[in-house]
């Protein structure tokens, strides 16, 4: 814990130096992860991008419900006929003294109005509310002789209703059940989908976080190996002066010196590097945050965690979005594959239909005799329609079958790919966890190993070349103490993502609208 407690310490240090180093670069923002998460889930635009998908497929399922939607229709119009020979009132030509009438014509004249209002329910039932009136004007005949008869003025109409009821093919589901469950089959893919987005952008977030904190880190590393090499630049140069060292130990500590500076500037952008990263994953407009300094808050730890492999399997096998997708897609073959059987069977519909008739010489006289149900008239029936190869319902079926069974091979792949996944991170984690113990030490006795060489070479009795690998040793082992946290927390963050457990862990509530 004294060791630990050191760590600390020292970090809390660089961050701070490092923090006031950069306050120059532009407008510095000091953020915590759960404040970059917060600004990532509202202007990251690859999460803005995939949230509209649960939109679309909302909409896609309100609009295959139209397939209820009732239907109304009314015509109207006006027949005329001339032409044609009547069966009553002249049967064949007939002979006058004054005239000779041979094969008279008749013209036919009526107006005709309709209306329905049909439509289907959710058990397959389909139903057509008709209304149909009907008014003839009469019927007149002419010959050669000019001779007119006229049948006289009549309406007649009805009002009644269809109703089909299919018994075999397209009774437990049709094309319309099928849409609306494949909708909303697809309404739930896309939620995960959007679950799945958030995870990779939180995570990837975190990960942006923690790899920023580490350069700002690793930066003062190279800082403080620089100063150290300069120290000792400086010091060997009045050493030099003085005649107790030779030309040859400046020089070593001048190409020291140099390559500390070429690591400093390359850490240096590539902090620039870990900024923009960060920076691009929390906004969609990133000519504001340019000159943004984002300071993390937070820093690098390794607190103690007990892993529990089967534990990890059981939060991945359950909230995975995409294994849940894949599920859901194997969801989806099996309901084409229950319309598929359907389409099987022969179809048999139950049939009839229910009205009242009426006639008159007007239209009030029809419509009272409607009315007044003094007319009513009905049919019932069956009608079977029986495909004699049905070739394509048949093939379609076994087609999609052996889709199905390759999507439950695929399914069982993604699972126990899955499981891989998951204990592969969870060992990430914990030798993740155990670099940061190893690291640390590695640190301490690199420090002391350069105080004990440096105190040898003040009597004399080591080399500028020593002094000068102790001082690398001991850079190197600083970054690798930092590297070894910052892994340990991108191992923690990667294993809640392979687990389906980040939004959980970082208390992140989706509510599709």
């Amino acid at each position: 814990m004294k060791n630990f407690s050191v760590v600390v310490i020292f970090l809390s240090a660089v961050f701070a130096a490092a923090a006031q180093t950069n306050t120059d670069a532009g407008a510095t923002r000091a953020m915590s992860l759960q404040d970059c998460i917060q600004q990532a889930l509202q202007h990251n635009l690859d999460v803005q991008i995939e949230r509209y998908n649960p939109q679309i497929s909302l909409y896609t399922l309100n609009a295959d419900y139209g397939g209820y939607d009732p239907t109304f229709n009314v015509s109207g119009q006006h027949e005329w006929n001339s032409g044609g020979f009547p069966t009553n009132g002249f049967e064949s030509a007939t002979l006058t003294s004054t005239n000779f009438v041979l094969y008279p014509r008749s013209n036919a004249d009526k107006n005709v109005f309709a209306s329905d209002l049909g439509g289907s329910l959710p058990w397959g039932l389909q139903y057509d509310f008709v209304a149909k009136v009907e008014q003839d004007y009469g019927t007149t005949y002419s010959g050669t002789n000019s001779l007119i008869s006229n049948s006289g003025r009549s309406t007649d109409g009805s009002v009644e209703i269809d109703l089909t009821q299919p018994l075999l093919q397209n009774f437990w589901i049709d094309k319309t059940r099928l849409n609306i469950r494949v909708a909303k089959n697809v309404l739930q893919h896309s939620e995960q989908g959007l679950r799945l987005q958030i995870i990779t952008s939180v995570t990837a977030v975190a990960t942006a976080y923690y790899e920023l904190i580490y350069e700002q880190d690793y930066v003062k590393v190279q800082q403080e190996a620089l100063d150290l090499s300069q120290t000792q630049l400086d010091q060997d140069k009045q050493r030099l002066q003085i005649g107790t060292l030779a030309q040859l130990s400046v020089q070593q500590d001048e190409s020291q010196v140099a390559q500390n500076k070429a690591s400093l500037i390359a850490e240096q952008y590539n902090l620039v590097k870990d900024q923009n990263t960060l920076k691009n994953l929390l906004t969609d407009d990133y000519a504001k945050w340019h000159d943004t300094d984002i300071q993390p808050t937070e820093t690098l730890t390794a607190p103690m965690q007990l892993f529990d492999l089967q534990d990890s399997w059981n939060k991945g096998m359950t909230e995975r979005p995409d294994l849940i997708q894949a599920r859901l897609d194997v969801e989806k073959q099996g309901i084409q594959l229950k319309f598929d059987r359907n389409q099987l069977f022969p179809e048999l519909d139950l049939i009839g239909s229910y009205g009242y008739g009426g006639a008159g010489e007007g239209y009030d006289g029809t419509f009272d005799q409607i009315g007044s149900g003094n007319q009513p008239y009905y049919t019932v029936g069956a009608k079977l329609s029986v495909p004699l190869a049905n070739i394509n319902a048949r093939n379609t079926y076994k087609s999609d079958k052996v889709t199905e069974s390759q999507l439950l091979l695929t399914l069982k792949q993604f699972e126990q790919n899955v499981m891989v996944e998951i204990d592969n991170a969870v060992k990430q984690a914990q030798s993740s966890y155990e670099s940061v113990d190893a690291t640390r030490q590695a640190r301490i006795y690199a420090e002391e190993a350069l105080d004990a060489e440096q105190k040898t070479y003040a009597v004399g009795k080591a080399t500028t070349f020593e002094v000068l690998q102790y001082q690398t040793a001991l850079t190197t082992a600083r970054g690798q103490e930092i590297r070894a946290l910052a892994n340990y927390e991108e191992a923690l963050a990667n294993l809640a993502a392979q687990e389906g457990s980040t939004l959980e862990q970082n208390g992140i509530d989706i509510q599709a609208k």
